[in-house]
């Protein structure tokens, strides 16, 4: 009996004939465990350093594909015009107006930057062609989609969607990101939801980092998971335009950790009769954590743990895994998720911050070992410096301290004067109108 004729024709298949890449050189990385000394960069600039030296490389080098909507130097990449060029099919057929600079806008018949227009439809087409280039050509392309993030789920959601749904891989990089931290933009352009959008895609692997080892450790997990590993997945990726000191990776931190999702990034001062406390932060809110930190330990004798929460929804998943094991095997050990393990023995108070809707640090409330409070950015975003917008989202170091006492004196660990007078220091308006109301 011929069985494709029996059930009706030949059912279709997929063939994946691209073959597994080698692991890359760890040494590629090593520069961003350094950190940036005494030179403020943000995150996004040192996202470009790492696919600049992505694309020098000789094995992966022709394989990256750099997608841009139209903020190439929005986002400094303009300076891999020159060397790589932007893909034109019938070359440049305009002067441009920086023809006379050095970083001048170069189109090619053989670019390899893609940069589409104001298009993130046309952006996403591209990424998910070359997302998918392994099984339909058998060639391991690596697109990196750089774009405004608030432009993302929002507007190309389905096409992210069908991206997971096709088993695409690269990196959707998610620039200009958080609530807070793209000062002056307004409403528009400030994202406090994608985090939380990208959790919905079961194949998309969300972080949020906040320094450069952070990131060069998520990239280059991604391109073992994606490229030698072969999973089906793709990743997400928030990166932001504020400037600053880039720390060297500290002892406490490890690659584990931060692809897991969170890790202790410094210990707080531990004296005898301090009331102690974990404060978590992700992306460029985990610097108004650290300065919360100093700010407890010396004027409220306050001991707290500061760490870095570099994927919320990472954690989650892990959690929801677990619980279900557990549930599925009554008669066995229960184990304990990524998370719990991280604070066992340590049952104190949690405040996690983000440049995010508060249900991202929500996300985690339930695998606390004891109080848990999330601080975020719900509402509209709205033009104005950073330093302004973070004190109106109550995100910034002083909020912070002040949800630390709240749920310190919820224990009765403090009084609740301290934080009437602490209210009265900071200058916090008790009055105004709360930024979730409509």
């Amino acid at each position: 009996m011929d069985v494709t004729a029996a059930r009706g024709g030949p059912v279709p298949s997929r063939f994946v004939r691209a073959k597994p890449l080698e692991a890359l050189p760890a040494k590629l990385f090593d520069e961003f465990r350094e950190g940036s000394g005494d030179r403020e960069v943000s995150t996004t600039m040192v996202f470009v350093r790492i696919l600049t030296k992505l694309l020098q490389d000789k094995q992966l080098g022709k394989l990256v594909v750099p997608i841009i909507p139209d903020e190439a130097r929005t986002f400094g990449m303009e300076t891999l015009f020159q060397k790589y060029g932007i893909y034109a099919h019938a070359g440049q057929k305009y002067d441009p107006v920086d023809s006379h600079t050095l970083l001048r806008y170069r189109e090619e018949r053989d670019g390899q930057i893609l940069e589409e227009g104001i298009t993130e439809a046309g952006s996403m087409a591209s990424f998910a062609a070359a997302g998918s280039a392994y099984a339909t050509h058998g060639v391991n392309m690596i697109p990196f989609y750089t774009y405004y993030s608030m432009f993302g789920f929002q507007r190309v959601g389905d096409s992210i969607w069908a991206c997971g749904d096709q088993r695409c891989r690269g990196f959707l990089m998610g620039a200009t990101a958080g609530r807070t931290t793209l000062a002056g933009e307004g409403l528009q352009h400030q994202d406090g939801n994608s985090q939380l959008m990208a959790t919905l895609v079961p194949n998309l692997i969300a972080y949020d980092p906040a320094f450069s080892f952070e990131l060069a450790v998520i990239i280059q997990e991604g391109i073992r998971r994606m490229y030698n590993k072969c999973d089906d997945v793709f990743y997400y990726i928030t990166i932001g335009n504020e400037p600053y000191l880039m720390p060297k990776m500290p002892s406490s931190a490890t690659d584990e950790g931060i692809i897991q999702g969170i890790y202790r990034y410094a210990q707080g001062e531990r004296k005898r009769n301090w009331p102690r406390v974990h404060l978590i932060g992700s992306g460029a809110i985990l610097r108004e954590v650290l300065r919360a930190q100093t700010m407890l330990a010396e004027r409220f004798k306050v001991s707290a743990e500061v760490w870095s929460a570099t994927s919320f929804q990472q954690l989650r998943r892990d959690a929801l895994m677990t619980e279900r094991w557990n549930r599925l095997h009554p008669m066995e050990t229960p184990k304990k998720c990524f998370f719990e393990q991280q604070f066992a023995g340590e049952a104190y108070p949690i405040v996690a911050a983000t440049d995010y809707v508060k249900l991202i640090g929500d996300q985690m409330a339930r695998f606390a070992p004891s109080n848990y409070v999330s601080l975020g950015t719900d509402g509209f975003g709205r033009s104005e410096a950073r330093e302004d917008l973070r004190r109106f989202f109550e995100v910034d170091a002083e909020s912070i301290v002040i949800s630390t006492l709240d749920v310190l004196a919820r224990r009765g660990d403090v009084e609740r004067s301290v934080i009437a007078d602490a209210i009265k220091e900071f200058g916090i308006d008790t009055e105004r109108t709360d930024p979730t109301r409509a």
